[in-house]
């Protein structure tokens, strides 16, 4: 089975559409599945004390630019998704046209986001960093109600994230959690993951990891983004072959 991959750009673009459209490039040329923003607007979480609060209000997308980079994406011929934060983030999706839905774990506790996108029918994949609270063997939450396919990705709400943090053994990719999200360095993790069975993996995507911005570090560059996406297909090549001699 085919690992989807999505690059999640965020707001790496730091606000500059002609960076977005780079970005989006660079996703394509990797062999990625999905070009991944957000419809963010940090004032609703934080106060202009946040370290980095002037950054992500610049980096906000609105309408306008949503429905650009959604034309983009559509000519590059990569699928657009956002994460969506609240309704006005819903409504603006549908209006999109969007496949499918990504809720970051910080919203795992408004039910009206997760009511309004279930009523969609459509698709959703769920972080869930912030509701295991790094204790992945929870339950899964019980609210989140759809009509579309509901996937779990497992997360650790840390940004980096150290490897010592990540614990593998404890996550049921078969039965519990459908993916990664990684912040991780690196690529070990997510191929890890991919080798024992998860079929989603996101993984922050920037040209530059000097570039200034909250996740710019943390994120891989277009190089490591390819031979991520090269090495996941290789070892869905050799697991199939695996699964079938075995």
């Amino acid at each position: 089975m085919k690992t989807t991959i999505i690059a999640e750009i965020g707001l790496n673009h730091n606000g500059n559409m002609e960076m977005a459209k780079c970005l989006i490039d660079e996703a394509h040329r990797a062999g990625a599945d999905i070009a991944k923003f957000q419809f963010f607007d940090i004032s609703e979480y934080f106060g202009s004390e946040f370290e980095w609060y002037e950054e992500c209000m610049k980096a906000r997308i609105d309408y306008d630019k949503a429905e650009m980079l959604r034309d983009y994406c559509d000519k590059v011929g990569i699928e657009f998704m956002s994460s969506v934060f609240n309704l006005q983030g819903v409504e603006w999706a549908e209006k999109l046209g969007m496949k499918r839905y990504k809720i970051a774990s910080r919203c795992i506790g408004q039910q009206d986001l997760f009511d309004a996108v279930g009523e969609t029918g459509k698709d959703m994949i769920v972080s869930l960093g912030m509701w295991h609270d790094a204790n992945p063997t929870a339950p899964l939450p019980t609210h989140i109600k759809s009509k579309g396919k509901v996937d779990f990705l497992y997360c650790v709400a840390k940004y980096p994230t150290m490897p010592e943090d990540v614990d593998f053994n404890k996550i049921d990719f078969k039965n519990k959690y459908s993916g990664f999200s990684d912040h991780t360095i690196g690529m070990n993790a997510p191929l890890i993951a991919v080798a024992r069975g998860a079929r989603i993996i996101e993984k922050h995507f920037t040209l530059s990891k000097k570039m200034h911005g909250p996740d710019h570090q943390g994120s891989m560059e277009p190089n490591e983004l390819r031979q991520l996406v090269k090495s996941a297909r290789e070892f869905e090549e050799f697991m199939s072959k695996w699964n079938t001699e075995s």
